[in-house]
């Protein structure tokens, strides 16, 4: 399970380098997600809580940012 939480803490890291905000929320979400698995996996509640919240961020952004372009 240690192999999501390297992959999770990679995409989330990467993510910040990336310049198309869609790509960017996608590949957070993506690493969101593998953060929440090992979070899950460790029984660590705070994380998982964290993880959640960040996932649903990432969601919430997403789904602006779509609206918006295809409103315009």
């Amino acid at each position: 399970m240690i192999t999501f939480g390297i992959f999770g803490l990679l995409a989330v890291s990467c993510a910040l380098w990336v310049r198309d905000e869609v790509k960017q929320n996608i590949v957070f979400i993506i690493g969101g997600i593998s953060l929440l698995i090992y979070s899950v996996s460790i029984d660590e509640i705070i994380f998982v809580i964290l993880q959640a919240v960040f996932i649903i961020s990432a969601t919430v952004e997403l789904a602006k940012i779509k609206k918006e372009k295809s409103t315009k």
